[in-house]
């Protein structure tokens, strides 16, 4: 039986319906978020940013009551990057992503206080955490009262990576700053974080919202290894396709796969949304010449950006001055009259969204 090949638009719509950025759909807010396997967090409204553009009539309030209710919480998980995700996918998540954190641990030790007792320093952040509130300046200052020799920040940055904690709200609130308190996930939540996961039901469900993929691109939304061999007990139960160089390209049973010609409304993204970063070949969102300028930026920052046509074009900011805010849209390339006229559309309502109490004005940069 021949494979059947899936061309680069058919993935890219495909990932689109699944991601929830063909349509906005009306999900509640919570099932949202499971069913998109948690949302970059490193920013504080980031999430909120992904969520306005996915669901129909989104209120932020909705995602901040998870967050204080504790249903969802802010957690380093997959690639060892702040994520937020509801209270029992951190259950489900952190077992099975915690050899990529345990990596994480021993990078930052190796590189900032490597004559330092590993054990001893894990010990000595699970002693800390269970008082719970602590912020990384003051667990670096205990532990620079332990190790003097050290600098205090070096030993307060791989905390989040040797104990499962949660950031604690105002952080991560719409509307509400906050220093960044951190608590023992367990404290939080009242009840411990399992030891051992379910590696196989964390591949499926990436499956079916970032699929069809390759083992590769499983790796990169994880930065998990060994990865083949839970895939190959899985196997029976997968569809496979091919893509157009051939690569194999496993789905789940039930995943489905959208038209190349579906439309696809401009939609304005995040900074670090996962949409961009969870496959090794990104081709299918984002071209090798966008990709560059977009992975670009100072630090590993990656911009606030907008897909065109399912495809990432450009990138956008919102600039303050007294009581106008100003969304400033950067294409990368030339956009059409009807697609840049869309695009206006929809940051219109971005504006609304993001600033309700400004007067708005909107300015695009010619390309470079």
């Amino acid at each position: 039986m021949t494979t059947q090949v899936l061309t680069t638009r058919v993935l890219n719509r495909t990932l689109l319906r699944r991601q929830l950025l063909l349509e906005r759909r009306d999900v509640p807010v919570g099932d949202a978020v499971e069913l998109l396997v948690g949302l970059q967090a490193q920013t504080t409204n980031s999430p909120y940013l992904a969520l306005w553009s996915r669901l129909r009539d989104f209120a932020p309030d909705a995602l901040s009551e998870l967050l204080l209710n504790r249903t969802a919480v802010r957690t380093h998980l997959m690639r060892g990057t702040l994520h937020l995700v509801s209270a029992a996918d951190l259950a489900r998540l952190r077992p099975v992503l915690q050899p990529v954190l345990t990596a994480a641990l021993r990078a930052v030790h190796a590189r900032g206080f490597p004559d330092v007792d590993l054990d001893e320093y894990v010990a000595a952040a699970r002693e800390l955490a269970t008082t719970g509130g602590r912020t990384a300046a003051e667990f670096g200052e205990h532990a620079h009262a332990r190790w003097p020799g050290h600098d205090a920040r070096r030993l307060s940055t791989a905390l989040p990576f040797a104990v499962p904690l949660v950031q604690t709200p105002p952080r991560g609130v719409w509307g509400r700053g906050g220093r960044v308190a951190w608590t023992p996930a367990a404290h939080w939540l009242g009840t411990d974080v399992p030891d051992e996961g379910d590696t196989g039901a964390v591949i499926s469900r990436y499956l079916a919202v970032f699929g069809p993929a390759t083992v590769a691109d499983v790796g990169r939304w994880s930065r998990l290894t060994g990865l083949r061999e839970h895939v190959e007990e899985m196997r029976p139960a997968l569809r496979v396709f091919r893509d157009e160089r051939g690569r194999e390209l496993l789905d789940v049973p039930d995943g489905p796969i959208e038209d190349a010609d579906a439309p696809a409304p401009p939609r304005f993204l995040p900074e670090f949304d996962n949409v961009l970063l969870s496959h090794a070949d990104r081709t299918r969102i984002v071209s090798d010449e966008h990709r560059a300028i977009w992975g670009a930026g100072k630090n590993g920052l990656f911009p606030a950006s907008f897909l065109v046509d399912g495809f990432l074009r450009g990138a956008w900011r919102v600039e303050r001055d007294r009581d106008v805010a100003t969304l400033v849209l950067t294409p990368w390339s030339a956009l059409s009259a009807p697609h840049e006229a869309a695009l206006r559309e929809e940051g219109a309502r971005l504006l609304r969204f993001t600033a309700p109490d400004a007067e708005h004005a909107m300015r695009v940069t010619p390309c470079p």
